[in-house]
């Protein structure tokens, strides 16, 4: 039997994980996913009665996803059409004869909603988070990250093997001959190669505050001569921008290699692959497995997600808000809301209190600290409004699955760029409210905590408030932190770009997150290594997520620390696939579950002297080692 005082996590969780029993069609088992499942097992009934006849909703949305649900069920249908619905989309493609041909047509695949190859977007600008501001990104890789296409990377080898054994299944199914097919793949995997080669990795990726590089349009447009980016944004948004910002430098630095005459064989590969590849969900069911092979080799699945189960995901997609909303109407009581208000006011109080008597920042640092936590904005539940795009997503009868499909992801596309310049809406979720999990924003300096997390192991009005607040206590106060992490802390108030802190500050404020990045560096996830800087961010919020909710579970006359840790521990109970924890470590930014459990308790004094934990347990961690930041 393993101690607490040497193994915490697996003391809590070891019984549980002996019988747990992780999905064939899921990668993991366990706290988060356990609620997953649940609400899947709710999505699955509630939409089988809804196409039965049985309490359909009243909501015009929802009606609209019954009967595009009704399409994506059709299997008979979608098996009868097979590869058609694409065949003409491919042949567009093939008749491209150059470079030039293909930029032409750029704006006309782009409003249709079918790949281009052109990584440009509308998001909120860095320095003024209220404005949407055009930003340009890079192609996608295939890896999990830059660091799978090194030499000695073995699992990378591996995994271009496993995609290559996928596409030679799947591209004859569009018509393509062996030799094609072979050809097809040599040519997207040099393109993919020469990627990978120049796109951040998911370490650089995930300094925020890196990432903002603004450069002058024409500045911008002399990094790819042969691609008419004056022609493409003046049709897109209307006139040609004024600035885009560009944290993918190295990738237009490089532009020729992806935009221009020479390089269109390889680009006309990747871009046919990509169809092949990108629509395989909505054709036949054959397909649907056939196209998802690689993925299920990234994350160890034994087998693909059922057909009905499948057919259910694919038709929510457009749909996710308003069935979170109706989620969370049916399953989130008032009362739970009103709790849940009451600790994250209590939280951000608590984390009031702890800035106010901090003792490493200077006085104007900790002022700018608190208007900043005063500031932030908290959505409980589910948002008050749905987008108006939704009530566009109309299902027209006599209309294909993959022509409604299309007409929807135009509805998407086409609400992006009108976005160009216009006020940022700080209303929309960027979750579902069905989805178990919740996040910080740190440009619209909000958190939102989705209904589907307020429940059981996180949070219950029958659990001790000792063990709410290791819960879902320390979930709020998580993402509270983040507004003070490695990225968080470079933006103000308003959610904006702004350095609000004295250079001595900022330097007492890495010494400490470097301390948290040596904790995780290096530990091992099931064969792989942690990159404590790609994890640093989430560490932090961890560690000022516990150390605020700890304070204020302290404030209660009932407190136990025993039941705040084990808690804690709880939550994170996880059963998953070696591949999946492979992948994990090498491109999340969190932590292993495990290591979020035993390293951040152990930065605590009240674990030591809730569990007995002395200095020859495995557990144990000299005082003047453990860390404190929030």
């Amino acid at each position: 039997m393993v101690r607490l005082q040497d193994d915490f996590f697996e003391a809590i969780n070891g019984d549980w994980e002996k019988t747990a029993v992780i999905p064939n069609d899921k990668p993991r088992t366990g706290g988060f996913s356990d609620l997953s499942d649940e609400i899947e097992q709710w999505l699955m009934t509630t939409t089988a009665k809804w196409q039965n006849g049985d309490m359909i909703p009243e909501s015009p949305i929802l009606k609209n996803f019954v009967a595009y649900h009704r399409l994506t069920i059709d299997t008979k249908t979608r098996d009868e059409l097979g590869t058609s619905p694409v065949q003409p989309l491919i042949k567009k493609y093939q008749s491209y004869t150059s470079f030039a041909d293909f930029a032409s047509h750029i704006v006309e695949l782009e409003k249709s909603g079918f790949p281009n190859a052109l990584p440009l977007g509308v998001e909120p600008d860095f320095k003024d988070a209220q404005t949407n501001v055009l930003w340009a990104g890079a192609l996608s890789i295939l890896l999990p990250d830059t660091t799978y296409y090194e030499k000695d990377h073995a699992q990378g080898k591996i995994l271009l093997a496993k995609f290559r054994e996928e596409q030679e299944s799947l591209l004859p199914h569009f018509g393509f001959s062996k030799s094609e097919t072979t050809e097809l793949i040599d040519q997207y995997l040099a393109l993919d190669a020469r990627a990978a080669n120049v796109v951040l990795s998911q370490e650089e990726n995930h300094e925020y505050a890196k990432l903002y590089h603004p450069y002058d349009w024409q500045q911008f447009t002399n990094l790819a001569p042969e691609l008419p980016l004056n022609d493409i944004l003046t049709e897109l948004i209307g006139q040609k921008p004024d600035k885009i910002i560009v944290p993918e430098e190295r990738f237009w630095a490089a532009a020729d290699q992806f935009y221009s005459e020479k390089a269109w064989p390889l680009l006309k590969a990747y871009l046919i692959v990509t169809v092949a590849n990108q629509f395989t969900s909505y054709l036949s069911d054959e397909l649907r497995v056939l196209g998802g092979q690689y993925q299920r080799e990234l994350t160890g699945l034994p087998e693909a997600m059922a057909s009905q189960k499948a057919a259910v995901y694919l038709a929510a997609q457009p749909f996710n808000q308003a069935i979170g909303v109706y989620y969370a109407q049916d399953n989130f009581s008032p009362a739970a809301k009103i709790d849940v208000e009451h600790k994250v006011a209590t939280m951000i109080d608590v984390f009031k209190q702890r800035l106010q008597s901090n003792q490493w920042l200077d006085d104007a640092t900790r002022q700018k600290a608190i208007i900043k936590l005063n500031t932030i904005v908290p959505h409980i539940g589910y948002p008050e409004k749905l987008p108006e795009r939704l009530y566009k997503k109309i299902v027209h009868p006599g209309m294909t699955l993959f022509d409604t499909a299309t007409q929807f992801r135009q509805i998407e596309i086409a609400h992006t760029w009108a976005q160009w310049h216009q006020p940022v809406d700080r209303s929309e979720w960027h979750m579902p409210a069905h989805l178990v999990n919740a996040y910080y924003d740190p440009q619209q300096n909000q958190i939102v905590f989705p209904a589907a997390i307020l429940q059981a192991p996180f949070y219950s009005l029958k659990q001790s408030s000792s063990a709410n607040y290791g819960g879902i206590g320390a979930v709020i106060a998580h993402e509270i932190s983040h507004a003070f992490d490695t990225n968080g802390a470079s933006f103000d108030e308003y959610g904006s770009l702004n350095n609000w802190w004295t250079t001595a500050d900022f330097s007492a404020f890495k010494l400490r997150t470097d301390k948290i990045v040596k904790q995780f560096d290096g530990l091992d996830s099931y064969g792989a290594k942690v990159n404590g800087k790609l994890t640093v961010s989430e560490n932090v919020a961890d560690l000022g997520g516990l150390a605020a909710a700890l304070a204020a579970a302290k404030l209660d006359s009932d407190f136990s620390a025993t039941a705040f840790f084990e808690s804690w521990a709880t939550i994170w109970r996880m059963k998953a696939r070696p591949e999946y924890m492979r992948l994990l470590a090498a491109s999340d930014p969190h932590g292993p579950a495990a290591l979020r459990v035993n390293v951040q308790v152990k930065n605590f004094d009240e674990f030591f002297d809730a569990f007995d934990v002395r200095p020859d347990d495995k557990m144990w961690l000299a005082s003047n080692d453990r860390v404190q930041i929030w």
